[in-house]
């Protein structure tokens, strides 16, 4: 089991119902499951006044009852109104095509967003992905080659000049941080992201179970960023606790 970070907040991590997941076939260690749905003190559900745009069209983002809904055109990024450092994020999400890319930003910079091109992803900060598992069988179609330097399951790695060691399982050429396990669910299927963000580690659950993440980040402060990539996206419960 991977050691969780003792930094003083266990106060903040209450509402965490924490269980143990059975060890795999492969024989695995159990990793920590996270069940929370982001209530309690201090959480704040994000609506469409807590974002500001960067690069995209006044239509790329849609709110209606409950539901941001992304066209994915063009490229590009909106952020969230106030800079965060020590975080915890959950969002429910689902892509509606097949082979569909998107993500969340933590600690963009507001460098890296100033003046960004439309068409462009910020060139720093860390990005926790967010891919349809019809990606990989479209980029093995397209270029003839297996797609192992990805997963679809949550891949979390530094974007640009930013830094972060990540945790093992890792990409082939060591800068991705690999989940632990394929827990994601298909186009059209809900799908929940818990983030956590301390003293310059990340940290990500899928679906309640822990998969990957990263220590050392640099930057370790910024923006929180949602990600418009070529395809139609829909996000729900966005929800965010500032920790100490």
């Amino acid at each position: 089991m991977r050691k969780l970070m003792s930094c003083g907040i266990a106060a903040c991590l209450l509402p965490l119902i924490w269980a143990l997941t059975p060890a795999s076939a492969e024989g695995q260690a159990p990793l920590p499951k996270a069940c929370l749905d982001g209530t309690g003190p201090g959480w704040k559900t994000l609506g469409e006044a807590d974002f500001a745009r960067v690069n995209c069209d006044a239509d790329t983002w849609t709110w209606k009852d409950g539901i941001l809904y992304c066209t994915g055109e063009p490229i590009g990024v909106m952020r969230t109104q106030k800079q965060f450092t020590n975080f915890e994020l959950v969002a429910q999400w689902r892509h509606l095509r097949s082979g569909g890319n998107s993500g969340i930003f933590a600690w963009a910079s507001a460098e890296a967003l100033k003046d960004l091109p439309r068409g462009k992803l910020p060139p720093g900060g860390i990005e926790v992905q967010i891919l349809d598992h019809g990606f990989a069988e479209a980029y093995e179609k397209s270029t003839g080659k297996k797609g192992d330097w990805f997963t679809t399951h949550g891949d979390v790695f530094a974007v640009g000049t930013s830094k972060m060691s990540p945790f093992p399982p890792t990409s082939p050429n060591g800068q991705r941080s690999f989940p632990t396990r394929n827990l994601s669910r298909g186009v059209g299927a809900w799908n929940h992201y818990y983030v956590r963000g301390i003293n310059g580690e990340i940290r990500l659950w899928v679906n309640g179970e822990e998969a990957s993440g990263g220590s050392g980040c640099e930057p370790r402060s910024g923006y929180l960023c949602l990600e418009s990539e070529g395809s139609p996206i829909e996000f729900r419960e966005i929800r965010v606790r500032e920790l100490p």
